[in-house]
């Protein structure tokens, strides 16, 4: 048996445990957990993934994801997957969860945010490529000229809308998206 997740409905409810290559062969719910990092300054951490990558191989990310495991919470998987990815151990914050209908499979996906400095950064070569610290300004200018993960992407958008504290609030136009969306206290 592979990777075991929890089987949820569209409200985000657990309904059941199945195998994630599964859930995605199917089209079932399940959930996905996912950090941006900034650091003190407030730049964030871009990673590119391997050429070698089963999923979304070469493409750029601005969040450390994975899925959560079955019995699992979000805040867990998490910081596991910051942990498994960059090598570091920090305090994961919620900021907005969203059910996503993305490239691969729908699911519900929760971000969060983490406080991270470059010397904690011990990235695991076959998750990351490249990584590097972008402006907030820098950022946007990459979503628009560099080959994001999709999904990636869409939580970008999301976060700038949402972020009452973003700098670049309001300087991506949303398509409309088929979701529902649940914030965080900011």
């Amino acid at each position: 048996m592979g990777e075991l997740v929890d089987h949820v409905d569209e409200h985000d409810r657990v309904v059941g445990v199945v195998d994630r290559r599964e859930a995605v062969a199917a089209g079932l719910l399940y959930r996905m957990s996912m950090v941006l990092c900034r650091d003190e300054t407030g730049r964030y951490l871009v990673h590119r993934r391997p050429e070698s990558s089963s999923r979304f191989p070469g493409e750029y990310s601005w969040l450390v994801a994975g899925a959560v495991h079955a019995g699992e919470t979000y805040a867990e998987a998490a910081g596991r997957e910051l942990l498994e990815e960059m090598g570091v151990r920090a305090s994961v914050r919620p900021l907005f969860t969203f059910l996503c209908r993305g490239e691969l499979s729908p699911y519900w996906f929760a971000v969060y945010e983490a406080t991270v400095s470059q010397e904690q950064i011990a990235p695991q070569v076959a998750e990351v490529a490249w990584h590097g610290w972008l402006s907030g300004t820098e950022l946007r200018d990459a979503m628009t000229n560099w080959k994001f993960v999709s999904d990636s992407r869409d939580a970008y958008r999301r976060y700038l809308e949402l972020s009452p504290f973003h700098p670049d609030r309001g300087a991506v136009v949303l398509a409309g998206a088929d979701c529902t969306e649940r914030r965080s206290s900011w």
